[in-house]
């Protein structure tokens, strides 16, 4: 299993939104390596969700159900996306600034390339984002 990192705009779509739908498409990947990224998820892997824009914040998890697949939304067979379903919300939001306040996450892709929207977590970052969170999974 692997982790990874969706960055979403809330006022597009939200953790709520998704807990709300059960699960969505995971679509809108431009970047070549976020998409090079999404291209390598597998069904089961987890995915922290987290809020762009003025929240900059880790606020749920996500599970991969599906295999990557082409964006029947477009006529690129180079754009990807995967299913995505809410397995719930982080106890408490774990925010960029406390993630940049904490060296452990110096060599962090969020922090090394934050305009990355799909970024790999190793498990060592998901269990300390885990325990900043008061979550479990």
């Amino acid at each position: 299993m692997a982790y990874w990192l969706l960055k979403t705009e809330p006022d597009n779509y939200s953790y709520s939104d998704l807990a709300t739908e059960g699960s969505t498409v995971w679509d809108g990947v431009n970047n070549p390596l976020a998409l090079k990224h999404l291209r390598t998820m597998v069904i089961g892997d987890l995915a922290l969700i987290y809020h762009t824009g003025r929240e900059r914040q880790v606020v749920g998890v996500a599970e991969i159900v599906s295999q990557p697949y082409a964006d029947p939304a477009l006529n690129d067979a180079k754009r990807a996306v995967v299913d995505v379903r809410a397995v719930n919300n982080v106890k408490q939001p774990v925010t960029l600034a406390q993630i940049k306040q904490d060296s452990f996450f110096i060599d962090f892709d969020l922090l090394r390339l934050p305009r990355l929207s799909v970024v790999p977590v190793s498990e060592s970052y998901w269990q300390r984002l885990m325990q900043l969170a008061d979550s479990k999974i």
